[in-house]
């Protein structure tokens, strides 16, 4: 059974960094794209970053180009999102979701249940 679970989010003060990790099981991420989603309150859901895990092309959305790292550990079939000078726009529920076909905006049918990141003092 495919499944990712993330892990790692929280609260944190302007500025401050978080690492949330996407946790693959059932299935290798070889060919797959792994992206991160956010969804703040009111707010539609956003990609935020994807990693195609066959070529290690990177996307990130602009608002977080410079701020946030996309990352992956083969051997630990993981992926993670190292965020730093964290905003409060940056509050939201992140998911991870896995796409057979990579990081295309379609078939993405694998999500994570989300991490809360919360910023603010």
């Amino acid at each position: 059974q495919v499944q990712v679970v993330e892990s790692g989010g929280g609260w944190v003060q302007p500025g401050g960094s978080l690492r949330l990790s996407c946790a693959a099981s059932g299935f290798t991420m070889d060919y797959y794209g792994i992206g991160w989603f956010r969804q703040a309150p009111g707010k539609e859901r956003e990609g935020v970053s994807c990693i195609s895990i066959s070529d290690g092309k990177i996307y990130y959305t602009p608002s977080v180009k410079g701020r946030f790292t996309i990352s992956r550990d083969n051997a630990k079939n993981t992926v993670y999102l190292q965020m730093r000078s964290l905003k409060p726009e940056d509050t939201a529920v992140y998911y991870c979701a896995a796409n057979p076909l990579g990081c295309v905006m379609t078939g993405f049918d694998s999500w994570g249940q989300g991490s809360q990141v919360t910023v603010s003092s």
